[in-house]
């Protein structure tokens, strides 16, 4: 016997007709997901999570609030969603552990040349989630969901640590005495967007300075001396201590 045609209950779609997916739609939806995600990563930088209220984030989206919670139905799932993106650089779902660029990490020839990629992809992410992150970090305290975002960070940042100094303790690289469990924790401490956050943000180094102070930073503490002459001179770069300064006294 055949089966029984299948209908939807009222108010359902259809299981036997595919959804109707058009482009401009797509698109249009994508745009107004971007116009929402910076002006909410913009609110929650200015005035904290718990201040910045949906009807704020709506009102400087340019969206009425039914919009945005369709969008993003909680508080929560709005940040997750900007701190992911600001994260990754982009909105495919794929964590930034698993992307190519930290995957391949601790695979190059030279030990000097796995801190300079990781400094580099580091900081570069940290310049675009650093301000949310640190967002989270301060709202945990006060409120579970953050609490959970900060952890769950926390913790595949240092995988990430664990597998690079993992790798270059497989090729002697690292400093005679220093486990990679405990190199992961110095990467941990130093390469983190607390410090950066004090820098970049409260102290106004320059993108530049501050990459630089870090790779000569994570190499002198990671890596045993006879593999640190690429980190700490780097061709046509100067040699830096610390910060550089305008004759005025500020940094650049």
């Amino acid at each position: 016997m055949a089966d029984p045609v299948k209908t939807a209950p009222p108010g359902q779609a259809d299981p036997g007709k595919r959804p109707y997916a058009s482009p401009k739609r797509a698109a249009a939806a994508a745009r107004t997901r971007a116009r929402i995600r910076e002006a909410a990563g913009r609110l929650f930088v200015e005035q904290g999570y718990a201040a910045t209220r949906m009807r704020e984030v709506a009102r400087a989206a340019g969206v009425g609030e039914r919009t945005l919670y369709d969008a993003f139905p909680t508080k929560a799932a709005l940040f997750g969603h900007a701190l992911g993106v600001a994260t990754v650089g982009d909105e495919e779902p794929v964590a930034v552990a698993d992307r190519p660029e930290f995957k391949e990490l601790g695979g190059e020839t030279d030990p000097a040349e796995t801190v300079d990629a990781l400094i580099a992809r580091t900081a570069e992410l940290l310049d675009r989630a650093g301000d949310l992150i640190m967002v989270s970090v301060e709202a945990a305290g006060a409120d579970p969901d953050m609490r959970a975002a900060a952890d769950a960070g926390a913790a595949a940042t240092h995988a990430v640590y664990l597998r690079l100094a993992t790798a270059l303790h497989a090729r002697g690289a690292l400093r005679p005495g220093l486990d990679p469990a405990r190199a992961a924790d110095v990467l941990f401490a130093v390469v983190s967007p607390h410090v950066h956050q004090l820098l970049r943000r409260h102290r106004g180094w320059s993108a530049a300075a501050y990459r630089d102070w870090l790779r000569e930073l994570v190499a002198a503490q990671l890596l045993a001396p006879e593999h640190r002459s690429g980190a700490e001179h780097r061709p046509g770069a100067e040699r830096r201590t610390g910060v550089e300064h305008r004759p005025g006294g500020g940094p650049r």
